[in-house]
């Protein structure tokens, strides 16, 4: 629905994508991105290993990390690279092109040579590649200490390094290793098949590997169809059945079924916490109780309190006021979609305090503000379609990779939109005609980040930004990074989808309100997971040195956390995990112990000169969750200086909204920090019912 144009700032896609796959929009946020920006060779982690593809051949690093007070990082270093010898020779010194043969939800296909092609599935705890010219494995950062097959049928080496790391290599068919200097490895060039290489963390493992080696993943796909719900299912080649490797989170969420096995002891290490060996070619991912957090739709839950309406309603009065008299007066997509978001809550408040008669100066507010971005006659910006990678981009976005935060380079695509998606719903829903006079521009703005179709049928790539591995967005959009790809607010992330359900709601669609909640789900206990760092963590993902400094995360990078707090005080770190303060803010924040911990960490900072009013607005926001009369009165305090997408009156409606805590009302959030023990009791289960202890599978 938006007018279609050419970007000056985008990088053509055509040297790393397969000439088929050029008729279809491709993903601008994936774990594979660096793999297709530049010269395509900086490293992706695809879990549990650091690939490179460079120069003919495609690098394997079991990563190492290192911590301090500010930051976790994943280093790469060159374990292993293989390639064809055949092209060895030729490759050094030429450039490099690779190219991307196929990807989905879960897997990339890389030719990383015109003989040689790698089947890089997350969680898949060997990397295979198939070639038809011969294979060749060399370590440029140690030495081998010793290279053997390990049986008569030469179809599995076992490979020993200088490091102290040993590598296990698989072949389906017998395979004659020559070892060239101290570092090199080549087989014959009439070797043709498939070849799996597998680093053993511990002397126990290596029977697992040994079992699970012949069965292979070339493909994974993620189904959305039901709400609460992700199933996973893997393409497979080879025989027996499939190892993966599952994440903290996919443990929490693993549902309780026949199909799978968990193997409590085979782990490998990861910054994002142990991963698992999951034996079953199908998962079911499942948040569990954390549903009846998402119940809320529109208003918070219980509500308000009778006693805080009068104080509610004069603040409400004044904003609305405001609407007329303070124009929004920035054509940055950012700014505006924060503010037009800001005067919906005004609407929905009134709702809760029955105070209908400021809805109509609300709903004009929104008309006058959000059509022109719709029917292209805002001045200054508005949205175009971009056909090359297949999105919306603005039109300062168009020139200048920079303007409305990256936007024209697919930066923080959910957030801004995310803003746009709620003040329509909102609109939507207090003015039905103007919804279905403008539902097709609604719904192409929705596209953009939320479509679920594949292929050249659709318009816009799939889930733009929600990794279906991970089970969060990224925001980092056409940007090479060596720290992968990374997100830093987690609030607008959440809203996003929770923006996208509320739409569904408004214009009753079913399939939508299941998208929009299922995602929403998913993104909180993403970031109560790797965002939150409280003392008491059994999970222990992060050492006691870097959660001392970071009670949240400021960046979650795929290879990195945390940046130099100097840089990022605690209340800002703080903010941007909260805002924008809506009813489904009481779902990522329902911890009150870890609130409490949230709150005495941030509040010294407060005291310091140049301490922004905005950020603190959001740190008694979460004090009021536990102490709302000492929150008030901090929150009546402030100056008018509110963050710019919230007012008085949406905070005072949040003070006033919150009920006393209680041990039930946050039960289930024993489930939302992963714990060594959950994988033990876990596993039991799984065993017990494999032996038809229980009979029909249920949920954990």
């Amino acid at each position: 629905m938006f007018p279609p144009a050419a970007s000056t700032v985008l990088p053509d896609p055509a040297r790393f994508f397969a000439p088929g796959l050029l008729s279809a929009p491709l993903p601008t946020n994936s774990f594979f991105q660096n793999f297709v920006l530049k010269n395509g060779d900086m490293p992706e982690y695809i879990h549990p290993y650091l690939i490179k593809s460079a120069a003919g051949g495609l690098t394997v690093c079991y990563p190492r990390r290192s911590h301090s007070a500010s930051t976790i990082v994943q280093t790469f270093v060159a374990d292993l690279t293989v390639s064809s010898p055949s092209e060895t020779a030729t490759a050094a010194g030429a450039q490099h092109h690779h190219r991307v043969a196929a990807f989905d939800d879960l897997s990339v296909t890389l030719d990383v040579s015109p003989s040689l092609r790698a089947f890089l599935v997350r969680g898949c705890p060997y990397v295979t590649v198939s070639t038809t010219a011969g294979i060749s494995v060399a370590t440029s950062a140690h030495a081998f200490v010793d290279a053997a097959p390990c049986d008569r049928t030469l179809t599995k080496w076992r490979l020993r390094m200088t490091s102290g790391q040993t590598f296990l290599l698989y072949a389906d068919a017998p395979i004659q290793l020559s070892q060239s200097g101290d570092s090199q490895l080549s087989s014959a060039c009439g070797f043709s098949g498939v070849v799996r290489v597998a680093y053993l963390p511990a002397a126990a493992m290596e029977a697992d590997l040994d079992r699970y080696s012949q069965c292979f993943p070339t493909a994974g796909e993620a189904v959305l169809n039901r709400p609460f719900s992700i199933e996973y299912t893997w393409r497979t080649q080879g025989s027996g059945d499939l190892l993966m490797l599952a994440h903290p989170l996919h443990l929490q969420a693993l549902y309780d079924d026949l199909s799978v096995r968990v193997l409590k002891d085979f782990r490998y290490r990861s910054i994002d916490g142990d991963l698992v060996g999951v034996v079953g070619s199908s998962w079911i991912l499942n948040p569990g109780p954390i549903s009846r957090y998402l119940s809320p739709t529109w208003h918070a839950k219980p509500g308000y309190t009778d006693d805080g309406v009068d104080e509610i309603v004069a603040a409400l009065r004044k904003d609305v006021d405001c609407l007329a008299s303070c124009p929004i007066m920035t054509s940055s997509c950012y700014l505006y979609g924060k503010a037009i978001a800001r005067a919906a809550r005004l609407a929905l408040i009134a709702e809760e305090v029955r105070c209908p008669d400021v809805i109509p100066e609300v709903r004009r507010f929104l008309i006058a503000a959000v059509t022109p971005w719709l029917d292209g006659s805002f001045e200054g910006n508005g949205f175009l379609y971009e056909p090359k990678w297949g999105g919306l981009v603005t039109r300062q976005g168009l020139t200048d990779p920079g303007a409305d935060s990256g936007f024209g380079i697919y930066n923080d695509h959910h957030y801004q939109l995310g803003y746009f998606l709620y003040a329509i719903a909102v609109l939507v829903r207090i003015d039905p005609a103007w919804g279905r006079k403008y539902k097709s521009e609604a719904y192409s703005i929705l596209a953009d980040f939320m479509t679920l179709a594949r292929g050249s049928d659709a318009m816009c790539t799939r889930l733009r930004n929600f990794d279906l591995w991970k089970l969060h967005s990224w925001a980092s959009g056409l940007t090479e990074s060596g720290d992968g790809r990374s997100q830093e607010r987690t609030g607008e992330a959440v809203n996003a989808y929770y923006g996208a359900k509320l739409l569904g709601l408004s214009y009753k669609d079913n399939s939508l309100i299941t998208a929009g909640t299922t995602l929403t789900a998913f993104e909180i206990l993403a970031a109560r997971t790797w965002w939150h760092a409280p003392m008491e963590d059994g999970a222990m993902l992060y050492p006691d040195e870097f959660r001392r400094g970071n009670r949240v995360v400021n960046v979650v990078w795929a290879n990195k956390r945390g940046e130099h707090p100097g840089s990022c005080p605690p209340e800002r770190r703080l903010g941007v995990q909260v805002l924008p303060l809506l009813p489904i803010t009481q779902a990522l924040f329902s911890d009150v112990a870890f609130v409490r911990e949230l709150v005495e960490w941030s509040t010294p900072a407060l005291s310091r000169q140049g301490a922004g009013e905005g950020w603190k607005g959001f740190v008694y926001a979460l004090e009021g969750i536990y102490d709302k009369d000492s929150a008030l009165e901090k929150a009546m305090a402030l100056s008018t200086a509110h963050d710019d997408g919230n007012t008085l009156t949406n905070l005072l409606w949040w003070l006033h909204s919150r009920s006393p805590p209680s041990n039930h009302a946050s039960e289930w959030l024993t489930i939302c920090l992963f714990r060594p023990q959950m994988v033990d009791a876990l596993a039991k289960s799984l065993e017990g019912r494999a032996h038809g202890a229980r009979g029909h599978a249920a949920r954990r």
